[in-house]
């Protein structure tokens, strides 16, 4: 899909990799975890990274019968790229990275007009990102990963916490059965192993 985020990146499923990889730096990935974080397809990952990796953007190497990546920060546009991504697409990874510690959250998504511009929706550059958190998760919690996730991405974020029950029962609750009717962005949902995963709502 092309991205409506920013026009400096061609696609959304470009944008989510080299979110990946710009905000993990010092990080290795193999296309298998690539796609498991960014939730696109093997076979576009393998596509983009090439493109990424023929225009030295990123760096790769074998090791056994995996293929490994990760940023080249000499890249002369590096600083440029991560400042652009972070303010477009860095929201997901950098929040997911600081809600999967939380035991207590079950599942937790991005809503509102940030996740309209991800899913293609028209409109103005989001002045703010609103993430809906299922599970439980304390005030100091929330008041930690605000101010952090404001200070990576130069954004306010707001944080609204629901139960796992009033998530399953959102027809009796207008503000949670708008929420679902509308684009959402999906951070993780924790499978039956407890291990956060990215998953379609």
């Amino acid at each position: 899909m092309p991205s409506v985020l920013t026009p400096f990146v061609r696609s959304d499923a470009q944008g989510e990799i080299l979110a990946e990889t710009f905000l993990h730096p010092d990080a290795e990935m193999t296309l298998a975890e690539l796609a498991r974080r960014t939730d696109v397809l093997p076979a576009v990952v393998h596509k983009e990274v090439s493109r990424l990796v023929d225009m030295g953007v990123l760096l790769d190497r074998r090791q056994g019968n995996n293929r490994l990546v990760r940023v080249n920060q000499a890249h002369p546009l590096f600083s440029p790229m991560e400042q652009i991504l972070l303010a477009t697409y860095g929201p997901v990874p950098v929040l997911r990275e600081l809600l999967t510690p939380i035991t207590g959250v079950e599942k937790a998504f991005i809503y509102g007009s940030w996740a309209a511009r991800r899913n293609g929706a028209a409109g103005p550059f989001p002045h703010d990102i609103d993430v809906l958190v299922v599970g439980m998760l304390s005030v100091d919690d929330v008041v930690d990963i605000e101010t952090e996730a404001r200070d990576r991405l130069g954004i306010d974020v707001n944080t609204h916490r629901v139960t796992p029950e009033a998530w399953r029962d959102s027809e009796e609750n207008q503000f949670l059965s708008t929420v679902k009717a509308r684009p959402l962005v999906v951070l993780f949902e924790r499978g039956p192993d407890g291990r956060p995963e990215v998953t379609n709502v």
